[in-house]
């Protein structure tokens, strides 16, 4: 997998821009801009931006950071790591729960790096399936192990408060690479130790 070029260009250089583009929304959708509740909502709106958008400003790969080596070639799983992301096609926020399995081979990452690189990568406009084979794929170019398995559980407001109106209905995806692949066994393990 090519490695993706990150800048810090994206929301806090182009402040005034998309607070401008916000207010001329408002009054595109019917809405007074200039009355007192609305006249803080252009720059409200920008810092949320910088936050729920801030994947586009970071490498996923660098955010495991330092890893060490050990020798630990049993199962380690990190599980209901809690995400909020938005929708490519509607803009508008799903949120749920990773968890990860790995096989070590050699090396492992430091625990709270698995919950930054779920930030990093669920911070910008994404798909839920595209979520779970990034994770997958970062995790088994810079940790090596023997085999990865992410399974990401989503519920999407583009779901439940529009179109279809299904409140309550959720996505389930998973990715497996290296021995979960093969080795049924394994994957079963994963999966019965995430009930509990």
């Amino acid at each position: 997998m090519a490695s993706k070029e990150y800048t810090n260009t994206s929301v806090n250089e182009n402040r005034e821009q998309i607070e401008y583009h916000v207010k001329e929304i408002l009054k595109l959708i019917g809405e007074d801009a200039g009355r007192e509740g609305l006249l803080e909502t252009p720059a409200r709106v920008t810092r949320m931006y910088e936050e729920i958008f801030s994947g586009y400003a970071t490498d996923p790969r660098e955010v495991l950071g330092v890893t060490f080596d050990e020798s630990h070639e049993e199962l380690v799983i990190i599980k209901d790591i809690v995400y909020y992301s938005q929708c490519e096609h509607h803009m508008a926020p799903f949120f749920g729960k990773v968890h990860v399995g790995y096989l070590p081979s050699g090396k492992i990452a430091g625990l709270s790096k698995f919950a930054r690189l779920v930030d990093a990568i669920t911070r910008k406009l994404q798909v839920q399936e595209r979520i779970t084979s990034e994770i997958a794929d970062i995790l088994d170019e810079v940790l090596h192990p023997h085999g990865v398995m992410v399974v990401v559980e989503g519920e999407h407001l583009c779901m439940c408060s529009r179109g279809v109106k299904k409140y309550g209905s959720k996505t389930i995806t998973s990715a497996v690479r290296g021995s979960f692949r093969s080795d049924a066994t394994l994957r079963s393990e994963f999966l019965s130790l995430l009930k509990q």
